[in-house]
């Protein structure tokens, strides 16, 4: 294709190809014979100059496509390279048609070198253009080349020299141990259902076996009342109350420890009658929590209490309960259940997610426990500071309740979601508090009062702020499981109890006392009508050690240093004999401020010196005297007795009703009170 071969681009008819315009693609011009577009006279010259400038305009304006390649300005070209040097994204490349300012002159002389500079600038664009790979838009030549702008230069990363520690890992399930199941073969079921239905038959309330279901300690069978025979012929069906007086002749006949009848069970149309296998199975930890029900609960802090009657998994959201009490006798459980509470949040929420602190009187239980993350002090087993544990959990209930209400949030979920959604700037999300206290009994025989008070307001403001607590006694009377602890625990767990008033105290209803010990319990849900049975998690010592030490090189992996949990003005922790680098010890605040203590550590008492005066002006002492003429009470008048008497203002005391004999500054008496009643003798 040759210089002037048409690239597909239109400037305008007419145009002479001097000025740019398009020229045909012709052989070589013959001499002496006018080539055509190019004028012949002088009017012919003026008028294409005239055409020439407006074409120029109209091309400047409004760019028309040509066929043929046009010359590029030399402006044009020198921007182009610029931009390649400093590496910034350039124009579209494309066949630029430039057409520069015509003057007399080079009209003139455009008809002799027209052909000569057409040929030159087509090699000239062909060269420029590759300097860009893409297509460039035409530029105006009159005005200058618009100054690049750098770009925005982005701010300097400042490395944090906080280090960037990696996420908390929970425990494998794997971790967790596999029970046994032990099974009871249909034959045995099928014989226990028989001698049921005799049983009932025999004593005038039939009966028919509609239902069985095998658990792992019982097997519930479900009793439909059956129909006798009236008055008149009439048909009356049984009624519920005769069957479940027969509990004890149904244990005589099944020879059986003991028979609990639910009488009905809630949902289902007939009497069940629980009967207790004669080879227990072992409910593990890992059998509640590997299932679809556990996996399946959205809920940060759940919990694996057990299997029911029929063997299926119970588990339960200590959010929704929101706190949650245990009793029952020595033994029966109580502390298994705790651990297995416990172990299971360990299992699925992080530090960062969950706190604890743990009370253990016993000292035995949940010392395990120190040095995992989710402490915040180490385990409490003095009682001395079991109330100042509980007092500073109320003090930061208050402290995250004026939180929520300076952020406008309404419950620690929402808190944390602002958190994450951003609106809440340079903040942390709060951790949910776990409080266990294993036994309440010997903190309502130190401290009866101060004990039930923080722990109702604990219970009843505590939910909204992610504070959950769970008591467990083994003492389940009215003077330790009072009214007001009661009324706000509405979840709760029964173990096996000495009698039906334990029962009564635990569940208002009887049924406690025919449990069968090791884990036999009965939840009431908050939600629940009814207690239901179920045989409860039993987790070793082994499994709970493994936990332990899983969460324990964390913790020495990361760095991590159990935080001191402060009571009040004096700081430290809660273990008794250790340094204060290792765990320093934390006092308890005094509950009430003595009259005596004046700031500076001493005995002294304000009035001390105003009874001295009195005493001296009267000539006389005497405890009853300091409380007529000062008006205080009679331990404070004794106090000041006893202080005069160390400060030798007054005699010793010397029996009867006689007062005290008030000495001078010499030691001697001012009135002598046996000489006196000489006289009066």
């Amino acid at each position: 294709m040759g210089p002037g071969a048409a690239s597909g681009r239109t400037f305008g008819p007419g145009l002479p190809g001097a000025l740019g315009g398009s020229g045909s693609p012709a052989a070589p011009p013959k001499p002496n014979l006018p080539r055509p577009g190019l004028p012949t006279t002088q009017e012919e010259t003026k008028s294409g100059l005239v055409n020439a400038q407006t074409a120029s305009l109209i091309a400047v304006k409004e760019p028309i496509e040509t066929d043929d390649p046009l010359p590029p300005s030399e402006q044009i070209i020198k921007e182009l390279i610029e931009e390649e040097e400093k590496g910034t994204p350039s124009r579209p490349a494309q066949d630029i048609k430039v057409f520069p300012p015509v003057d007399a002159k080079d009209a003139s002389n455009g008809a002799k070198d027209g052909e000569r500079k057409s040929e030159d600038d087509v090699a000239t664009v062909k060269s420029s253009s590759t300097l860009s790979s893409s297509p460039r838009p035409a530029a105006l030549p009159s005005q200058p080349p618009a100054a690049v702008k750098p770009a925005p230069m982005a701010p300097p990363k400042i490395e944090s020299l906080k280090e960037e520690k990696p996420p908390w890992e929970v425990p494998p399930i794997d971790i967790l141990e596999v029970s046994a199941e032990k099974s009871i073969s249909d034959e045995e079921l099928r014989q226990r259902a028989m001698v049921i239905e005799q049983t009932l038959s025999s004593f005038g309330a039939p009966g028919r076996v509609v239902e069985v279901n095998h658990g792992p300690v019982i097997t519930q069978f479900g009793v439909e009342p059956d129909y006798i025979d009236g008055r008149a012929g009439k048909r009356i069906k049984v009624k519920v109350g005769k069957i479940s007086a027969l509990s004890d002749d149904l244990a005589l006949s099944l020879a059986a420890p003991s028979i609990r009848i639910e009488a009905p069970v809630p949902g289902k149309g007939y009497v069940g009658i629980e009967v207790p296998n004669a080879e227990p199975s072992i409910v593990g930890l890992r059998d509640a929590m590997d299932t679809p029900e556990f996996r399946n609960l959205k809920s940060l802090l759940k919990m694996a209490l057990g299997q029911d009657v029929s063997g299926q998994p119970i588990v339960a959201d200590m959010t929704a309960m929101p706190h949650l009490l245990i009793a029952g006798t020595t033994g029966s459980g109580k502390s298994v259940c705790v651990n297995g509470i416990i172990c299971a949040m360990l299992m699925t929420c992080s530090p960062d997610e969950l706190k604890m602190i743990m009370v253990d009187p016993k000292r035995v239980e949940l010392t395990n426990y120190n040095g995992i993350p989710h402490l915040m002090a180490p385990v409490v087993t003095e009682l001395e500071r079991i109330v100042g544990v509980l007092k500073w959990v109320q003090r930061e209930m208050d402290e995250r309740y004026r939180r929520f209400a300076m952020e406008g949030a309404r419950n620690i979920m929402d808190f944390n979601g602002r958190i994450e959604r951003g609106q809440i700037k340079d903040a942390e999300k709060i951790p949910y508090i776990l409080v266990v206290v294993d036994e309440l009994a010997d903190l309502m025989m130190l401290a009866p009062d101060e004990t039930e008070r923080v722990i109702t307001r604990l219970a009843q403001m505590a939910r909204a702020t992610g504070i959950h607590i769970i008591i467990s006694t083994q003492r389940p009377s009215v003077d330790v499981v009072t009214g007001l602890i009661k009324a706000n625990f509405p979840a709760r767990i029964a173990f096996a109890v000495a009698t039906g008033v334990d029962s009564r105290v635990i569940l208002d209803m009887p049924g406690a006392e025919k449990l069968l010990g090791r884990g036999d319990m009965l939840f009431q849900a908050p939600d629940a009508p009814m207690p239901i049975r179920m045989q409860g998690v039993y987790l070793s010592d082994r499994e709970i050690q493994k936990i332990v030490d899983h969460w324990r090189a964390q913790a020495t992996k990361r760095g991590h240093v159990q935080p001191v949990l402060n009571l009040g003005p004096v700081s430290g922790g809660f273990s008794s004999g250790s340094t204060p680098t290792s765990s320093p010890v934390v006092q308890q605040r005094p509950l009430f401020e003595s009259d005596d203590d004046n700031g500076n550590g001493d005995n002294a008492d304000d009035l001390f010196n105003e009874a001295v005066e009195l005493v001296r002006g009267m000539e006389k002492a005497s405890i009853s005297l300091l409380q007529r003429h000062l008006r205080i009470g009679y331990t404070r008048a004794a106090r000041l007795i006893d202080l005069m008497e160390e400060q030798g203002v007054i005699g010793p005391h010397e029996g009867g009703s006689k007062p005290r004999v008030v000495l001078g500054p010499d030691g001697e008496p001012l009135r002598d009170f046996d000489d006196e009643e000489d006289e009066n003798a």
